[in-house]
């Protein structure tokens, strides 16, 4: 998977560098993306940033990221460059991923029913995302959290120099964004939360990101259907 990565966005880091000398640059095209509880949404894909002036996010051809999961196409639950560089909750920004432990979790959000996104590049303070035609991917940065996103499919990475649980709590204080039984980033209302497909009566913040864990916040109504993931095949 890190290969795979690593080699995907050098070739759009190559790309960037054609287009910039007069060459052909990142694919992009009208697409939609779907999950199992959101309508598909058509948007047109753009060069964007992690940042407040690109409030929405897009999506690929086929629907999928880069990581072979469904994007997440619709409004960001919050910035992801309020991401800082100094450690959190005992988390560090390293000058590289750390593969020790390295597994994935994932994150759904809905406001009355409408899907919100989980943007690419927090964890990666100073990175940009560029559209291509796999999706958003974010580039470049300072350094790596130990928590962090790739792309905005949901997957959040846990890739740390130890084997320990993380919660969803200190993923948001990394991210600097609030989250309480009544918030989730931007977001306010009163959350109803599932884990791997049961209701989580705990706080929020407590939520283990364990390996293939499926986390789902809905707020308000209508109560979507819960989201499934496909792991198998991705690497992840």
């Amino acid at each position: 998977m890190r290969l795979r990565m690593i080699g995907f966005i050098a070739a759009v880091v190559a790309a960037i560098a054609l287009a910039a000398c007069g060459g052909s640059s990142p694919t992009t095209s009208s697409s939609s993306s779907t999950t199992s509880s959101s309508s598909s949404t058509t948007t047109t894909t753009t060069t964007t940033s992690t940042s407040s002036a690109a409030p929405v996010a897009q999506g690929s051809p086929n629907g999928l990221s880069y990581e072979g999961i469904p994007l997440q196409v619709g409004p960001f639950i919050a910035p992801a460059d309020t991401t800082g560089t100094t450690p959190v909750d005992g988390i560090k920004c390293a000058p590289v991923e750390q593969l020790v432990y390295h597994i994935h979790a994932h994150l759904s959000v809905f406001d009355d029913g409408r899907l919100y996104a989980l943007p690419a590049g927090i964890g990666i303070p100073g990175s940009s995302t560029v559209q291509t035609s796999e999706g958003p991917v974010a580039t470049g940065g300072q350094c790596f959290y130990w928590l962090h996103t790739h792309t905005s499919d949901g997957v959040i990475h846990i890739e740390s120099p130890t084997r320990r649980i993380y919660t969803l709590g200190q993923f948001f204080d990394e991210w600097h964004q609030p989250l309480t039984a009544n918030r989730v980033g931007t977001l306010h209302g009163k959350i109803s939360a599932y884990f791997n497909g049961k209701p989580w009566t705990k706080s929020v913040r407590a939520i283990p990101l364990l390996p293939h864990a499926l986390i789902q916040f809905d707020i308000g109504e209508p109560a979507p259907p819960l989201t499934h993931v496909n792991w198998a095949g991705t690497g992840l």
